[in-house]
This record gives structure tokens, C-alpha cells and sequence, in this order.
């Protein structure tokens, strides 16, 4: 049976899906109007992002730890003996994501390119070249009994699927559905084609994180989905679970998914409840004065301030690991921000160079910092 060239999902929306939808509105709304300080948010997206990668490579079976995982991503040399690949599974999650933001800031169309740097990147980190979907079959186990849980359609069908998959989308868009729906439906389908021999549920994740941010409802980046399926694995598989058979052509590809997106909507609703409890506690607290430069800090430089929450002073290579950038790109950002005046270099041998923040800054990141341990 050869693939439409637009995929057609089967759902309804619910009275859960509608409460789900008008509560996630609510939530954004209160984000939205919430006055953070640069800091503070950069604190908050900081930590998002950690759990994010964190905890959608454990979903994967990455061993490493959360302190594991943050010390690989703040220190550009940190290794693990015997956990190379966890490692490089948690440096280039974090590479992804923030090239997710990117594009979603850049208002990036939706394109199988995209995908596949998008993938590429999750795989073989953040200069690898696009991936080519996969040529043969792939077939999921169960890790215990080896018995098939899940036969993806087969290689000829893949690429049909896909391009299905992406002109749904922009169909989508262009009928105005709610930017959730078509984030948790993406994600939804993207794993059941399994385009991919590996790293189908990581570029999944990030395929509706990036749809999430680019229609208006990435909360800042001070949300973690991964974190909540993580959380419950056991339902995150039952949700995608749709059908009874294992095989995509016995079922799966005609399927009705309105459970699964009650239970995607209902994941998304918890998660911008507590992002909107946090931002209102921090808002609550009464913040130092900022400083007139750190207002007009750009989204690069408040990602960069997050840092120095953690540490006195960062690195080319931390800047670059965190920004997803080359080392002389990351060089030259340093280089404006110490003219600006809120970077001073600390170490200036070129082997060992480092920068710290100035005094008025470093001082109010201290403040912000024993606010959050009061």
C-alpha cells in the first residue's frame, strides 16, 4: 500500500483535549506577562534545558546521572570511563536543543532537511552532515523477553511517510490547529515511522519541542517535557502504544489517536503549570536593581549569563559547547561582550583565556543566587 503524499491522523478533540488546550493558554498567558529579570530567566531556561537533556537520554538508557550529565555539558573535557557514548548522547542532546531554539527563533520552516540536520545532530553532534532515513527494517523488542513490541513500515515507505508527515504540518498551520495538537501529533507520528535506525524518540522530543517554539509556546524555554515522560515511562509507551497488533500495517496506520494526545496534552498542561508556578515565585521575591546593559542583553548573552550561576569564570570552549557554535564564532561573542563591558578577561594566555563577569554583574548574579537559596 503506497503512502499518501499527506498524511491523514484520525482524532477528535475531546472535552479533556479542549480543557487541556484552554488551561495550556491560560498558563503561557500568565508566563507571558510574568517581568523575570535576565538573569533569572536565563537561570530558568538553564535548568530546563538540563532536565531536558538529562532526562530524554535516559529514556534512551543513557547511565549518566543528572550532576553527571550537567558537569558534561558546563566542562567541555569531562568524560566518564566506560560512558563515552553517554557522554556524547548527553553533549549532543544539548547541542540539538539549542539549535532547536535557534531555528524556532528564526521562524525555520518545517522541512525534512530540517529533520535530518535535526537528527544528525542528536546522533553525531553538531557539525555532522544531514542523515539519509534508513535503508533496511528496524524492529523494536522488548529488552527483557525479545519479543517484537513494535515493527515500524518497511524502507521503501519511509521517505513517502515522511514527506506525508511534513506537508500534514504546514496544512495544519495553514488551518490554524491548535500549534499542541500539531506538536503532539508530530511527535506521535514521527515515532511510529521510525525513520531512523537509532535516535528516533530523542529527534521525536525535539521535533515537538521545536513546533512548540515556533508557534508561540515555548514558555521561554523554562519547560521540560522529557523530564514527564521520563518520569512515567511505563505511560509515555502505553500513550504511544495506539494498537494492539506490532505491526504498522496491521493497524497503527489507520488508528485513532485521541487517547494519546489527551495524554500529550495532559503531559503539557502539568508541565506549564509548574513553569508558571516557578516564574510567578520568582517574580514574587523583590530583585535587585539590574543593571541598564543586562535589559538589552540578547538571547545569546542571557543563555551565557545562566552560566555564571554555576561558576566565576567560563571558557571559548564552555560558550561555544553551549551555544552550539564553532570556537572562533564563540571568540568573537566573547570578544563584543568584553567592549560591552559586562565580560572581563580573567586569564589572558590564549591556551588557558577565561572570562569572569564585572563587578556589577557578578554582584547581581550573586543576589539572585542567595534569593534562590532562601
Amino acid at each position: 500500500m503506497p503512502p499518501s503524499t499527506i498524511w491523514q491522523p484520525k482524532y477528535t478533540i475531546s472535552p479533556a483535549i479542549a480543557r487541556h488546550l484552554m488551561d495550556v493558554e491560560a498558563a503561557k498567558t500568565v508566563v507571558a506577562h510574568t517581568p523575570l529579570s535576565p538573569a533569572a530567566e536565563a537561570e530558568l531556561r538553564y535548568r530546563a534545558r538540563l532536565r531536558s537533556t538529562h532526562y530524554s537520554t535516559r529514556i534512551e538508557g543513557n547511565r549518566l546521572s543528572l550532576q553527571e550529565a550537567e558537569k558534561v555539558i558546563t566542562e567541555p573535557t569531562a568524560t566518564f570511563r566506560g560512558r563515552e557514548r553517554d557522554t556524547r548522547e548527553v553533549r549532543n542532546y544539548w547541542d540539538a536543543l539549542i539549535r532547536v531554539e535557534e531555528w524556532a527563533a528564526q521562524r525555520k520552516p518545517l522541512t525534512e532537511e530540517l529533520i535530518r540536520r535535526l537528527h544528525a545532530i542528536v546522533e553525531r553532534g553538531a557539525r555532522a552532515r544531514p542523515t539519509p532515513y534508513r535503508d533496511g527494517q528496524n524492529v523494536i523488542r522488548d529488552s527483557a523477553t525479545g519479543l517484537i513490541v513494535y515493527m515500524p513500515p518497511e524502507a521503501k515507505d519511509v521517505a513517502g511517510l515522511m514527506a506525508g508527515l511534513v506537508n500534514w504540518i504546514h496544512e495544519a498551520e495553514k488551518n490554524e490547529i491548535p500549534v499542541p495538537i500539531i506538536a503532539g501529533l508530530a511527535h506521535y507520528q514521527f515515532v511510529t515511522i521510525h525513520p531512523y535506525f537509532d535516535g528516533n524518540g530523542r529527534t521525536a522530543r525535539l521535533l515537538a519541542t521545536f513546533l512548540l517554539h515556533r508557534g508561540g509556546y515555548g514558555l521561554n524555554g523554562f519547560f521540560s517535557l522529557e523530564e514527564h515522560h521520563a518520569r512515567d515511562l511505563a505511560g509515555y509507551y502505553q500513550a504511544l502504544s495506539t494498537h494492539a497488533h506490532h505491526n504498522y500495517y496491521e493497524g497503527r496506520a489507520a488508528v485513532d489517536l485521541t487517547p494519546w494526545l489527551e495524554y500529550f496534552m495532559g503531559i503539557l498542561v502539568r508541565v506549564f503549570k509548574l513553569a508558571e508556578e516557578e516564574a510567578l515565585r520568582l517574580a514574587a521575591r523583590p530583585a535587585p536593581v539590574e543593571p541598564e546593559l543586562m535589559r538589552q542583553l540578547d538571547r545569546r548573552a542571557r543563555i551565557v549569563l545562566g552560566l555564571f550561576s554555576k561558576t566565576d569564570q567560563i571558557t571559548t570552549a564552555q560558550v561555544a559547547q553551549t551555544l552550539g557554535l564553532s570556537d572562533r564564532m564563540a571568540r568573537n561573542l566573547l570578544r563584543d561582550w568584553v567592549e560591552q563591558g559586562w565580560l572581563l578577561v580573567a586569564e589572558p594566555s590564549r591556551r588557558k583565556r577565561s572570562y569572569a563577569l564585572s563587578a556589577v554583574y557578578r554582584q547581581h548574579i550573586d543576589s539572585l543566587s542567595a534569593m534562590d537559596d532562601e
